[in-house]
């Protein structure tokens, strides 16, 4: 009897395309990769999203700064993104939606009228407080010396306009039950805390409407071209465009229903949207909810200071693998960082871990074990599935990279220390058995090594692995010290 397929579907945030990509996104895409190239070595077949927001005020403002038409502006800044696929080693099979596509333009607007059908969807005079950093509106405990808490470098602005508004508190009390029913479905657990409060202060119906006029860049909403929608509303819907909805059911049947939602990442201070907006919006057209939302913390500089395009405070992921390479970003981004509170991401710190843990620990270990290897010519014959990534996929079901880091790490040390202890280099000039016995331990070693580091460190994991069956060693060190 055949194995039934297990499916998996996970997806990162879309990035608006009014800035170059930052390392704050660079970290949430690679923890997804980790996270899909676990679950495709544990049997898996996977549906892997990112892609890019394309509409709203901010880049319709940036656009027209640059002298450009939106449409213009964000077709060039798209390949940036996109070319994030080859400079952090994505999965080469990464799905890419963008918010301009036709095919998710007719995705939103069908969601909308599904929506408006059902009742959820209404229209009214109202006057708020704006954030354009954000893209929200703001409520008074979310303002702060007269800006918004997460944005106090911009201007809040003051809408006063007909839109059109979200029934978002007719699921207060679906949302609270749906947190009761399944406790994991945030992680960490604390998020849950902060938007379950968030909830019980009682929610208010939201704008889901811009008029067009005054911001010309959106989608249409249907049957009123005086209106466009509102950023927010139009880019959550790709989490089920980008799987075929509503027009191929049997892949949204596949990808969402079958696998029980997606796994979406998203930083902190996108909780809300995530975890409560967007999951009313899917009650509002009778779809499940969302698998799990993980929640990733925020990348600091040395002060504590949040890196935003905003602030201009970013480190630029392009330049750091341009000086140390993509899987030396990817391995920092993997254990060096926390899972899932704020981390500090300096150069120095950067370097100093680099030269540590890949130039002096697995690149120096890879060399002493192949090099031994091939002086003595002593190889042995490695298992085809050393590893059972069944377990591995068990272990890395809690998100917590850094732990799975660890482990790889620990079995580094472990044969480092093993060769100091054993001296296999000399043991074999005395006794030849037990030396080529440490050699072949040894190997066996760097191969198991080789095989889990393929999910965070793919490059470098495939580059041993060929090593090792060609019984070969590197023409130069895998990792050069800086």
């Amino acid at each position: 009897m055949s194995t039934p397929k297990k499916y998996f579907y996970i997806t990162t945030t879309l990035p608006y395309v009014n800035a170059d990509p930052h390392i704050g996104f660079a970290m949430e895409i690679v923890r997804a990769d980790i996270i899909a190239r676990s679950k495709r070595l544990a049997g898996y077949e996977v549906f892997f999203n990112t892609g890019t927001d394309e509409h709203g005020l901010k880049i319709y403002q940036k656009a027209f700064g640059f002298g450009e038409q939106p449409q213009q502006f964000v077709d060039r800044y798209v390949k940036k993104f996109k070319n994030l696929k080859d400079i952090l080693g994505l999965s080469q099979d990464i799905n890419f939606t963008r918010t301009t596509d036709p095919h998710h333009i007719q995705s939103a607007q069908k969601f909308w009228s599904i929506c408006k059908e059902r009742g959820y969807i209404y229209k009214k005079l109202y006057k708020s407080r704006y954030c354009s950093g954000c893209e929200l509106e703001r409520t008074d405990i979310e303002i702060e010396n007269g800006r918004c808490f997460l944005h106090q470098n911009i201007d809040l602005v003051i809408i006063e306009e007909e839109n059109y508004f979200f029934k978002f508190k007719s699921f207060q009390d679906k949302l609270l039950l749906y947190y009761d029913k399944y406790p994991d479905f945030i992680v960490p657990s604390f998020r849950l805390k902060e938007i379950r409060s968030f909830i019980e202060q009682g929610l208010e119906d939201f704008s889901i409407s811009r008029l067009a006029v005054k911001m010309p860049w959106g989608i249409a909403v249907p049957d009123d071209p005086d209106h466009v929608m509102y950023v927010w509303f139009d880019a959550l819907v790709n989490y089920i465009s980008a799987i075929g909805w509503p027009d191929r059911p049997d892949d949204f049947k596949k990808w969402w229903v079958e696998t029980g939602g997606v796994v979406q990442y998203c930083g902190k201070d996108n909780i809300r949207q995530q975890a409560a907006m967007w999951q009313a919006m899917l009650m509002a057209v009778d779809l499940p909810p969302s698998k799990t939302i993980v929640i990733d913390g925020f990348v600091t500089g040395e002060d504590g200071i949040k890196m935003s395009k905003s602030l201009g405070n970013t480190i630029d992921p392009f330049e750091v693998v341009k000086e140390y390479g993509t899987d030396p970003l990817r391995y920092y981004i993997g254990r060096e960082l926390r899972p899932f509170e704020d981390s500090s991401f300096t150069m120095e710190r950067f370097k100093e871990s680099y030269n540590a843990h890949l130039a002096n620990g697995l690149g120096n270990l890879t060399s002493r074990i192949l090099k031994m290897a091939e002086t003595n010519n002593v190889w042995s014959d490695l298992p085809e599935k050393p590893v059972d990534f069944v377990k591995l996929d068990a272990d890395l079901a809690g998100f917590e990279i850094n732990k799975y880091c660890d482990a790889i790490w620990e079995r580094i040390e472990k044969a480092d220390e093993h060769i100091e202890e054993t001296k296999p280099f000399k043991t074999i000039k005395e006794n030849k058995t037990k030396g080529e016995q440490d050699i072949k331990h040894l190997l066996n070693e760097l191969w198991i090594i080789a095989h889990m580091l393929t999910a965070i460190l793919p490059q470098t994991g495939e580059t041993i692995k060929r090593l090792l069956k060609n019984k070969q060693t590197p023409n130069q060190p895998l990792f050069v010290r800086k």
